[in-house]
């Protein structure tokens, strides 16, 4: 027989609802057709107070007719670094379902050269993405004044 609080656990599940609710109409989103559209868009999301001091990261995402749902601020590091957990950046994809992503940083130092572990991470975020039909557009590395798109570099 059932005792009293095995049965009280069983009404303590939380029911979970996906949901999506956007201020934006579609055709007023901005539309991403090449990096310079990229860039343009995310220069509206990196201080320029703080692109030259601390490395961020963020995500774009896309809907199937490549306009911008949303971008999600993964975190900020320090002058050298920042760690983006995949986890989060596909939690947020499956949130939005997304179609596609744009990911970013940028570089205090001004160097747009990737690093191993921009390449690595690149890499690791496309391949988890496939598992869930969702493509990997670009990686963009801002600096104050410039950008890399590893798209335009061949090195997506």
């Amino acid at each position: 027989m059932e005792s009293k609080n095995e049965s009280a656990a069983w009404n303590m599940v939380s029911e979970v609802e996906l949901i999506y609710k956007s201020k934006v109409k579609a055709a007023d989103r901005p539309f991403i057709k090449c990096s310079a559209d990229i860039e343009k868009v995310l220069r509206h999301f990196y201080d320029e107070n703080t692109i030259e001091l601390q490395e961020q990261f963020n995500v774009l995402y896309l809907n199937r007719g490549h306009r911008v749902l949303g971008i999600y601020k993964v975190c900020t590091g320090g002058l050298t670094g920042t760690v983006a957990d995949p986890r989060l950046i596909m939690a947020m994809a499956l949130r939005l379902a997304s179609c596609y992503m744009i990911l970013s940083h940028c570089h205090p130092s001004g160097n747009l050269t990737p690093s191993n572990a921009d390449i690595m991470l690149t890499q690791k975020i496309k391949q988890a993405a496939s598992l869930f039909d969702i493509k990997v557009l670009d990686h963009v590395i801002l600096t104050s004044t410039e950008y890399l798109s590893f798209t335009d570099e061949g090195l997506l």
